[in-house]
């Protein structure tokens, strides 16, 4: 089968990357006085619907909708990007069965954008029949529902779908026909299962709960990082620092923020090259990835200036730049 032209697509991307912002624009909205003056700067710069009324999660949520929307438009099998909402469904498919055990009483707790239609998991959990899903995911429901009820541990119920979320991604990213979607991939398993070690240890999980909720990848070995995280403080990063996640083990010994703008820099810095790329699918997922990065370090400077942080404290929380 041939591959998909995307000249044309990539040629619209271009176009597009001209709008996103870079460091001057955060430094135009760093010099903003206030969250309420950063919101009217961002309505001058195209961001939101022009409603006066607009929240800034709103605001924030409808760039990222524009974004898919404008994909749509260029590419004709999204399935593509399936790679980047797995996350999302799996998150539907814990917030269904955790519904099903304990109703939310109509809470907003479903996200839109993933694969699967969230209904199909409220269906699926409640009559306790997941054969409408994916296998893997399938079986998955079927532990943790199984794991909720006869346990109540809404915990381990989490541990069970989290690692299916990431085998999926991983799966995903390694059949994909682009080395950018593999990286991503193979990226986000390994950085989920950092923050996992790390947060087990200040827990103090046993090494059993942690073999189950880490997720095996190429990059890390997983046998190694549960055995670091059941030590004291400190050997998580001895054994990063014998891997290429030396800058993960750097960040965690400032902060677990510190570590999450590192993951997020990390990434940036790997899909650079796209730039330059002009008929695979790599430059329109670079351009997704960047406009997901965008929307979160706007919604950290956001969050800064409406709880009175000083502006060396919102510089250091913000990401790099794609452009």
């Amino acid at each position: 089968m041939a591959k998909p032209d995307y000249i044309y697509a990539v040629a619209r991307i271009r176009a597009k990357e001209l709008s996103c912002f870079g460091s001057s624009t955060l430094e135009q909205l760093m010099a903003c006085k206030t969250h309420d003056e950063c919101i009217r700067m961002l309505n001058e710069k195209g961001w939101g619907n022009g409603s006066a009324g607009q929240t800034p999660e709103s605001l924030l949520e409808g760039e990222r909708n524009k974004t898919w929307e404008q994909l749509r438009e260029l590419v004709e099998d999204m399935h593509v990007f399936d790679v980047f909402l797995y996350a999302n469904d799996y998150h539907n498919l814990k917030a269904a069965i955790k519904e099903s055990y304990a109703p939310s009483h109509g809470a907003d707790i479903y996200n839109p954008n993933g694969t699967i239609d969230p209904l199909v998991f409220r269906q699926a959990a409640e009559a306790h029949d997941f054969s409408a899903l994916p296998e893997q995911m399938g079986d998955a429901a079927e532990e943790a529902w199984s794991a909720l009820r006869e346990t109540g541990d809404g915990q381990l119920c989490d541990v069970i779908i989290d690692r299916s979320a990431l085998e999926a991604i991983l799966a995903a990213g390694k059949a994909a026909d682009d080395p950018l979607l593999a990286f991503y991939a193979e990226h986000t398993v390994a950085t989920a299962n950092i923050k996992t070690a790390v947060r087990c240890q200040k827990t103090g999980k046993s090494l059993d709960f942690l073999r189950r909720a880490l997720a095996p990848c190429d990059t890390l070995d997983v046998s190694q990082l549960a055995a670091a995280a059941v030590e004291p403080v400190g050997a998580i990063g001895d054994y990063l620092g014998r891997t290429c996640y030396e800058g993960a083990a750097e960040a965690l010994s400032q902060s677990a923020s510190a570590f999450e703008r590192w993951c997020d820099n990390r990434l940036i810095e790997m899909i650079q090259p796209q730039k330059y790329a002009t008929n695979t699918i790599g430059p329109l997922a670079a351009w997704l990835l960047a406009r997901e990065n965008e929307i979160k370090t706007v919604r950290i400077l956001l969050s800064g200036k409406r709880n009175g942080l000083s502006d060396d404290a919102i510089r250091e929380r913000l990401r790099e730049m794609y452009v």
